[in-house]
């Protein structure tokens, strides 16, 4: 038996914070911005909006910060997938080092709500490792790493497979690569602290209101929603990996890919930190991603991975999930599940953040995976040019947002696409 005897399947996050509860409120039937989504994005846009005096209201289908921005597994890293040299190829040096800027302002600006404004979301600067499962891996990642442009080098140190135990316990690696500017959060406490900074600022956020329709009109929308009509000057999709058919040009932008992730039972403390001994985030250069931290206490471990191919429900994924967990770490094989839990993350099919706005329109989805430091710091920047449209653009502004002929919101392809993953994971190529 896997299961610990207080097993259940939910966010381990929401034990120690609750989503915040609804206060009762009487849903506006005009606002100056509307924001579709109580997550990092929708809540750090509706604070700028409301601290330059536009009447603000946020809603969410579900309970507040209900998705992913509440259920994620809090790891911090540089956020952009393409490398630098691709960004350039695709579009300039100038454009590729403004989007490699932002991502490491971005960390930096997650850092600051936390050093100096004092919010608490247990930031944790621990840095992460990244491990090579193969030989070429390592090699490769090494690589990269060395050739690192200067202007947007991380510090790193190599870790070679004869030192793996200094930064892992596990036998899964040929080595691997400590980045030290990673750090880790509690997400739901980072989700309440950007709800009380936006609520403080004067906006109104609603959950289980979820918005139906959208109509255009001379001077903006107009929102059918579960408790009314809202007539709104400018909205902001900010859904991530929860856009639907509100709008479908958003919703054929963006994969919800389902993640999940399991916690242990309490641990001896001393095994957690043989296991991860420097506390750091752990992931690898597998296609199927895993991420690990030990939870914020010490206590537990926390395995986070793609279970399935298809999307099933979360219980029946535990024992996937406490298999992957194991080969990575053998003295685990005991140890029992204590909470399991589902979210989607949103990608797009160039594995790049987008946002913008047209004529009142805005947008800012799509965050790869990469949804803590990004959303924190693009729904700030997106909510910044709602106010004012002359304010600096982001890099990423302007940039092609692509679909796929066929796609229209559900990944039917997705289940092949893991297969074939996993498949070129066991050979490690």
């Amino acid at each position: 038996m896997i299961f610990a005897p207080d097993y259940q399947p939910t966010c381990y996050w929401l034990d120690d914070t609750p989503a915040p509860q609804d206060v009762s409120q009487v849903l506006p039937d005009q606002v100056d911005v509307l924001v579709i989504g109580s997550g990092y994005t929708g809540l750090t846009a509706a604070r700028e909006t409301a601290l330059a005096g536009r009447s603000t209201l946020v809603l969410d289908s579900g309970p507040i910060a209900g998705g992913c921005s509440s259920r994620n597994g809090g790891q911090v890293a540089f956020s952009f997938k393409p490398t630098h040299a691709s960004l350039t190829a695709q579009y300039g040096r100038s454009v590729a080092g403004g989007i490699y800027r932002e991502g490491l302002e971005a960390n930096a600006a997650l850092a600051a709500l936390a050093a100096d404004e004092g919010l608490d979301f247990d930031w944790r600067p621990n840095g992460g490792f990244l491990g090579a499962h193969s030989q070429r891996h390592f090699d490769g990642l090494v690589r990269a790493f060395e050739s690192q442009p200067t202007e947007f080098a991380e510090p790193f140190e190599v870790i070679s497979k004869a030192r793996l135990a200094e930064a892992v316990d596990s036998p899964l690696y040929f080595g691997g690569v400590v980045v030290k500017s990673d750090a880790s959060v509690h997400p739901a406490k980072l989700s309440q602290a950007l709800y009380r900074r936006a609520i403080a600022a004067g906006a109104v956020v609603i959950g289980h209101c979820r918005a139906h329709a959208m109509t255009r009109r001379a001077d903006g929308f107009v929102v059918t929603t579960a408790r009314g009509i809202v007539n709104a000057r400018q909205v902001l999709i900010a859904t991530n990996g929860y856009s639907d058919g509100l709008s479908i040009w958003h919703q054929r932008r963006v994969m919800p890919v389902g993640s999940y992730i399991i916690a242990t039972e309490e641990l001896d403390p001393a095994l957690v930190t043989r296991l991860i001994p420097a506390g750091r985030n752990v992931c690898d250069t597998r296609r199927v991603v895993v991420y690990v931290r030990p939870s914020p206490d010490g206590r537990r471990i926390l395995f986070g991975g793609r279970a399935s191919a298809g999307e099933t429900e979360v219980t029946r994924c535990v024992p996937v999930m406490h298999r992957m967990m194991t080969e990575m770490f053998p003295a685990l094989r005991q140890a029992k599940i204590s909470r399991a839990w589902m979210g989607f993350v949103g990608f797009t099919f160039n594995t790049m953040p987008h946002l913008g706005g047209t004529d009142g329109l805005y947008h800012s989805l799509g965050y790869c995976g990469q949804g803590v430091p990004l959303a924190t710091y693009y729904g700030k920047h997106i909510g910044r040019r709602m106010v004012d449209p002359q304010a600096k653009p982001s890099a990423l502004e302007g940039l092609p947002f692509p679909t796929r002929p066929y796609y229209h919101g559900r990944p039917w392809f997705l289940p092949l696409a893991v297969q074939a993953y996993r498949a070129l994971d066991r050979l490690k190529l």
